[in-house]
C-alpha cells in the first residue's frame, strides 16, 4: 500500500493505493528545482540581466507616472520577493516616481485589504499606492478599439495615461491561454468585463489551438499579445515556481522576449508522458488556485490528457469560497452536458457571459468522463447538479471510481495537475 499526499487547501490530503493498481505518479521535474542561490537572488538576476530592454532602472529615468500591474488573490505570485525590488529597481532609476501598484483581477471579484497584506506584506500595504482593477466598473477603462479577432479592447485607464508600463507573474501551463504570464497580466487582468468576455468566447475557447502549451495560432494567445503591446507594456518580471511556490527562475525585459525564455525554461520542466489510467485522480496545486469550483478545470484538463476511454476523472478541490461565481455556478447547473455545451455555443462572442469558458470546457469532458469530486466545502447536492460525484475523501472517491472501472482498473496521480503538461509519448 502506498500513501500518496494531494495537495488541498493549505494542506494535503492522504490517498492510499495498491502499488500493482498504480499505473503512474505523474509529477514534473519543476517540483524538485529548488532556489538558487536564492529566491531574491534569482530576481535580482533576472532584473540586472533583462531581456530585449535596458534596466528598468534606465528605463524610469524622467518617467513620472509609473504603474506596476501585479496578480490578485487566486495567484501565487510571490509579490513579497518581487515587489520590494522593482520598486527599488525604479525609485534607483528615479527617486520621485509615483508609483501605482494595479492589481489585475479580470472577472474576479476585488482583492481585499486583509489578501494585499498577505500578498504584499504590510510595509507595502502601508506606504504604496494600490489600486484594484474593477472589470465591472466602466468608469475605469479606456476604449482602444478593437483587437485582431475582432473583440472590443477597454483597458484600465491607469495603464494608457501612466509614463511607464510595468507588469509582474508568474509562468506556467493554461489550458487555453497555453501558459499564463507575460501578456496576460493586462488581458484579462487589467480589462473591462466586456473585452475578457469576448477574448474567452465560445468560438476562442473551442479553437484547437486554445491548449494547454500551444501559443503558436492560438487566438486567445494572439489578442492578449496585441492588447499588451498596444499600451505599451515596456517591461516585465516573471517568475517560475516550484512546487513549494518558491522562485526557482525569473526572467525581465522585454513583453515577448522575456516570457518566451521563461516559456522555454517552463516547457522543458513541465513536460510529462501522458500515461493512460482507467482513472486518473489530480488537484488543482492546493491554495489559491482550489478555493473555488471555477478554478479546476485546470487541472481536469490535464486528468484528461491521461484518462482513457471513458476513463473516471477524481479531482480534489477544497472550494473554500464556493463555486467561484454566480454565472459559473447557474450555466454549471443547468441541465446535463450536452445541454450546457448546446446553449454555450449558440452565444455570440459580444455576449458571451461572465466565466461561460469554464462550464464549456467541463461540458467538453463530462460528455466523455464521469467526475467525482472531493470537496469540503460544496454540498453533495450542489455537486451532483454539476454533474459530478461527491465525495468527502480520496479513498471514498477511489472506491467509487472503482465501482464504475472495476477493482482492477489502473489509476493515474497527478498531484499537482496545474503545473504538468502531459504530453503523448
Amino acid at each position: 500500500m502506498r500513501t500518496i499526499a494531494l495537495p488541498y487547501g493549505h494542506g494535503t490530503l492522504d490517498l492510499h493505493i495498491e502499488e500493482d493498481h498504480l499505473a503512474a505518479v505523474v509529477e514534473t521535474s519543476m517540483g524538485s528545482l529548488m532556489p538558487d542561490p536564492s529566491e531574491g537572488g534569482l530576481v535580482r538576476a533576472a532584473l540586472e540581466n533583462p531581456i530585449g530592454t535596458p534596466r528598468l532602472r534606465d528605463l524610469a529615468r524622467n518617467k513620472q507616472r509609473i504603474v506596476i500591474v501585479t496578480s490578485d488573490h487566486t495567484r501565487a505570485v510571490p509579490s513579497r520577493i518581487t515587489l520590494p525590488l522593482l520598486l527599488t529597481e525604479i525609485r534607483e532609476g528615479n527617486p520621485e516616481a509615483e508609483i501605482t501598484i494595479l492589481i489585475g483581477t479580470g472577472l474576479h471579484r476585488v482583492t481585499t485589504a486583509e489578501e494585499q497584506r498577505r500578498m504584499f506584506g504590510d510595509h507595502i500595504v502601508d506606504n504604496e499606492h494600490i489600486v484594484c482593477n474593477d472589470a465591472f466598473d466602466p468608469t475605469q477603462f479606456t476604449d482602444l478599439g478593437t483587437l485582431p479577432s475582432g473583440a472590443s479592447f477597454k483597458v484600465n485607464r491607469l495603464a494608457t495615461e501612466c509614463d511607464l508600463l510595468v507588469t509582474e507573474g508568474f509562468i506556467e501551463p493554461h489550458f487555453f491561454a497555453g501558459f499564463s504570464g507575460g501578456r496576460k497580466s493586462i488581458l484579462p487582468g487589467i480589462c473591462s468585463e466586456e473585452t475578457v468576455k469576448e477574448n474567452h468566447s465560445y468560438k476562442a475557447i473551442a479553437s484547437p489551438y486554445a491548449l494547454t502549451g500551444v501559443l503558436e495560432h492560438n487566438p486567445i494567445h494572439e489578442d492578449m499579445v496585441c492588447a499588451a503591446r498596444r499600451v505599451n507594456v515596456a517591461f516585465i518580471l516573471n517568475v517560475a515556481l516550484n512546487d513549494r511556490k518558491q522562485v526557482i527562475g525569473a526572467w525581465a525585459g522585454d513583453l515577448e522576449q522575456a516570457h518566451a525564455a521563461g516559456v522555454q525554461f517552463v516547457r522543458t520542466w513541465s513536460q510529462c508522458p501522458s500515461i493512460t489510467g482507467d482513472i486518473v485522480i489530480t488537484t488543482n496545486g492546493g491554495y489559491p488556485l482550489d478555493q473555488n469550483l471555477y478554478q479546476s478545470p485546470k487541472a481536469v484538463a490535464t486528468a484528461e490528457a491521461c484518462a482513457g476511454e471513458d476513463g473516471v476523472i477524481i479531482m480534489c478541490c477544497s472550494c473554500l469560497e464556493g463555486m467561484g461565481g454566480s454565472h459559473f455556478a447557474e450555466l454549471i447547473q443547468m441541465g446535463t452536458p450536452e445541454e450546457i455545451d448546446d446553449y454555450l455555443s449558440a452565444i455570440p462572442a459580444n455576449r458571451t457571459i461572465p466565466e461561460q469558458w469554464c462550464p464549456q470546457i467541463y461540458a467538453r469532458i463530462l460528455r466523455k468522463h464521469p467526475m467525482i469530486l472531493v470537496t469540503t466545502y460544496l454540498d453533495p447536492d450542489t455537486v451532483r447538479r454539476c454533474n459530478m460525484i461527491p465525495a468527502s475523501t480520496p479513498d471514498e472517491a477511489l472506491a467509487i471510481a472503482r465501482s464504475i472501472k472495476g477493482e482492477n482498473a489502473s489509476v493515474v496521480v497527478i498531484p499537482d495537475g496545474v503545473s504538468v503538461m502531459a504530453v503523448a509519448g
